[in-house]
């Protein structure tokens, strides 16, 4: 059943690829493009429109900030891009005042229910911005958090194990960014330890011989596209797609989107990711699971990282 209306502000390679995503997905019956850029969004907007007749009906519009009224949730893709060789913390001055005008306009027009998305870089530091500017409760306002770098980790973990990705279990917790955590600790196939696993197969190496290198992958994945490419925005376009498909079919899965920590792990008032219940309400419950010692830190370091920040920026 097509249900309720998405606003993505932003119609960069981001923002675009999330609403042709969407528009592809069947989950929403109305997509409404943003950009500062008018004729950008016109034009995306008309060219995903001549393809509705191969998809399930929706209307894509572009409009102005006043044009939000009635959305259920807010995806903000908008902000400056990441350069090549650029940490996405070196992004936050630039984008933290980009936001302020983005968060200001978009609560003129939608309602408390409304779900707030942030896609932008550095997420978590801008999702604890807009938590703050919105006023809105916590579990309405959400980054894209971790979700892309949990993908990409199973991605090099399905290779190594030849198994399907889909049944390849992990975590990438944190910032998203260079202080990530990668979870190995619960990182699992099929229940199997990945070391069990490919004793019992024979099929792979011992995982310890991976570590660094699959973490490393993982974290600088970015950097390696956008050298490359100059932009990363298929993989990400489809992370928002499963993140607002659980909350449009109010599916209660466990995804590690960005959200506000309240004594989780030790942790409070900043927000990034760990593995969140998500459903109709956004970020329902950060689950407590017991990673190991040594990684539960590097979440706590993580955060502390992220509360400078923020502390930095006055917020």
């Amino acid at each position: 059943m097509l249900k309720g209306k998405v606003t993505v502000v932003g119609a960069g390679n981001v923002g675009a690829t999330t609403a042709y995503t969407l528009m592809l997905s069947g989950l929403v019956s109305e997509i409404l493009l943003i950009d500062i850029n008018r004729d950008k969004a016109d034009g995306d907007a008309m060219d995903m429109n001549h393809g509705i007749s191969f998809v399930s009906p929706v209307r894509i519009a572009s409009g102005s900030y006043q044009d939000i009224k009635g959305s259920d949730m807010v995806i903000i893709t908008a902000g400056a891009s990441q350069r090549e060789g650029e940490k996405r913390t070196d992004l936050l001055k630039r984008n933290a005042e980009i936001f302020r005008e983005i968060v200001d306009n978009v609560l003129k027009y939608c309602h408390d229910d409304t779900i707030l998305m942030v896609v932008t870089n550095p997420v978590d530091i801008l999702t604890y911005i807009t938590y703050k500017m919105s006023g809105f409760s916590k579990r309405h306002v959400i980054g894209s958090g971790t979700v892309l770098d949990t993908a990409r980790l199973k991605f090099l973990l399905g290779e190594h194990t030849n198994v399907d990705v889909r049944n390849v279990h992990t975590y990438i917790i944190g910032e998203h960014g260079d202080s990530e955590v990668a979870a190995w600790s619960v990182t699992n196939v099929a229940g199997m330890g990945v070391e069990d696993y490919c004793g019992a197969t024979g099929s792979c190496d011992c995982l310890d011989l991976c570590k660094d290198t699959f973490y490393h992958k993982t974290r600088d994945a970015a950097y390696e596209i956008i050298q490359k490419k100059g932009a990363t925005y298929y993989a990400i376009a489809l992370a928002v797609r499963r993140i607002a498909e659980s909350i449009i079919g109010n599916e209660n899965s466990i995804l590690t989107v960005s959200s506000l920590f309240e004594g989780e792990y030790g942790i409070s008032d900043i927000c990034l990711s760990a593995p969140t219940i998500v459903g109709r309400n956004g970020a329902e419950k950060i689950l407590e699971i017991e990673f190991s010692d040594q990684e539960i830190q590097g979440l706590r370091s993580s955060a502390d990282k992220l509360k400078q920040l923020a502390k930095e920026i006055g917020f």
